[in-house]
């Protein structure tokens, strides 16, 4: 369900990406990511997440404080019609190669250049410092050159407690949504060509959509409005089971085809050599 450095199982994935134009930063997206991790590795694990976007330091990333089931609350927004059918500044100064920095169970590591991010493993705590192959490392230097990396490094007593990770990011594309999706849990590069099962919830969002689009959310209403200001009102989310097979890669689909509401046109994408 996604990429990680060592053995590891991964199930209940909720992705999302929402369209957005803010009112401080402007036209947006928010990602939202979350699922049950099984760390087999023996030892600490982490993460990979290929984010479209040229720009991120820690302080894109929101802390979802007492409403960690915000992704789920989108689930349930949407499941009954599937079955029907902290500071958000930008850094002024120019962020070192590899940023460093904790967020809730997770120590994250944030590259432009993923071949940068041995040399700031040291940083990481022991019990979640993972073993990264060099050759996972140049696969994304390859494939993803203009994304940034993230590794949320974790061990097993966090995995269990993990809220989601949500940032915001102004995307390379704005009129794509793309969600990482790429599967491989050995701690080698992925497999392009492979078929792999999948376990997502895939959900969407825009503020440009009309009022009767989707399903509203059913948000706490002691949810801090920092938090709440970047959220959508509605969703849409397709589930693809945990019995299904698809070709391995990302989950994309254009805003144009999003404002038609049908999730159909939802596609695999994967990344081209460079």
């Amino acid at each position: 369900m996604c990429i990680s450095t060592g053995e590891a199982a991964f199930s209940s994935t909720m992705v999302y990406c929402g369209r957005q134009h803010h009112p401080v930063h402007g036209l947006i997206h928010v990602m939202g990511y979350q699922n049950t991790a099984v760390n087999l590795a023996g030892g600490p694990n982490a993460m990979l997440l290929h984010l479209p976007t040229r720009q991120l330091t820690p302080s894109n990333f929101l802390s979802a404080g007492r409403t960690g089931d915000v992704l789920r609350r989108m689930v349930a927004a949407v499941e009954p019609l599937t079955a029907e059918v902290e500071d958000m500044a930008w850094m002024s100064a120019e962020p070192p190669p590899v940023q460093v920095f904790d967020h809730d169970v997770y120590t994250v590591l944030l590259a432009a250049d993923p071949t940068m991010i041995p040399t700031a493993l040291h940083q990481v705590p022991p019990h979640r410092r993972p073993n990264l192959e060099p050759d996972l490392l140049h696969f994304y230097a390859e494939h993803f050159p203009d994304h940034t990396i993230a590794v949320c490094c974790f061990d097993n007593a966090d995995a269990q407690h993990a809220k989601p990770l949500l940032l915001w990011y102004p995307p390379l594309d704005p009129d794509q949504l793309t969600v990482p999706a790429l599967d491989s849990h050995t701690g080698a590069a992925p497999d392009l060509d492979a078929t792999v099962p999948v376990d997502h919830w895939v959900l969407l969002s825009t503020d440009q959509a009309p009022s009767d689009w989707g399903a509203p959310v059913d948000y706490p209403k002691n949810m801090r409005q920092s938090l709440r200001s970047f959220l959508p009102t509605n969703v849409v989310g397709r589930y693809y089971g945990q019995e299904q097979m698809l070709p391995n890669g990302d989950f994309t689909i254009s805003h144009r085809d999003l404002l038609t509401g049908d999730l159909g046109r939802i596609t695999r994408l994967l990344p081209t050599r460079h």
